[in-house]
């Protein structure tokens, strides 16, 4: 069996965060495929928001996977979720799902509260995640506001200064909201830091996507349930 996983940007803690997850929950032969294609994210941070060329090298890198024999495809960056979504008619003719890391964290976050905090250190990730939380509250039939984090200045510091930015915006929210969210992937290794600090749900995408491409591999057969 083959998992194909699509970023667009990286850090050396989310791929250790995200292999291990995968390992977790995956068979032992399992091969994991890594495609990565960072100028996607740069130019959707130039712009502002998703315009057609990354879309389409970002679905390239869909095709590619399924040419290449992928079973199934976890869609890493939430900036560009919603090309996923757009993808999902492509993956059904296909066989192949493509899976969105953060979908499932963001329905555990409106099943948790109704009020929820959203973390991203990019403009370009918060709208999307945002959009994506309120599609699926729609869908389970619940209201929910939602209070915004915009971790100025936290892309690209080392780890250690990293967990002290979000300390100081998670503590910013904290009397706000009922869950915090991180919507980003490479945040994940400051889930149960933050958790600790403010005795508060906190969610990050990778242990929820992880388990979302398994599910989507038992609904193939390919995985027993």
């Amino acid at each position: 069996m083959k998992v194909a996983v699509v970023y667009t940007s990286t850090t050396p803690e989310l791929i250790a965060d995200l292999e291990r997850e995968l390992r977790s929950v995956m068979p032992a032969d399992v091969t994991i495929a890594n495609y990565q294609d960072p100028s996607i994210l740069a130019e959707v941070r130039e712009h502002g928001y998703v315009t057609a060329p990354p879309a389409a090298r970002l679905i390239s890198m869909y095709m590619k996977a399924v040419s290449e024999g992928a079973d199934a495809i976890l869609n890493v960056c939430s900036s560009v979720g919603e090309v996923a979504d757009a993808a999902q008619d492509i993956a059904k003719y296909t066989g192949i799902p493509i899976v969105r890391i953060d979908e499932e964290m963001c329905r555990e976050a409106v099943r948790l509260g109704a009020r929820i905090g959203v973390m991203a250190t990019l403009q370009t990730t918060l709208e999307p995640t945002k959009n994506t939380v309120k599609r699926v509250a729609r869908e389970m039939n619940k209201h929910v506001t939602l209070v915004d984090a915009l971790v100025d200045g936290g892309f690209g510091l080392n780890p250690e200064e990293f967990k002290q930015l979000m300390t100081k915006y998670a503590g910013e929210i904290n009397d706000q909201v009922d869950v915090i969210l991180f919507a980003q992937g490479s945040m994940a290794y400051c889930e149960q830091y933050i958790h600790d600090k403010y005795q508060k749900p906190v969610l990050s995408s990778v242990r929820f996507g992880v388990r979302a491409l398994r599910k989507a591999l038992v609904a193939k057969g390919l995985l027993p349930e």
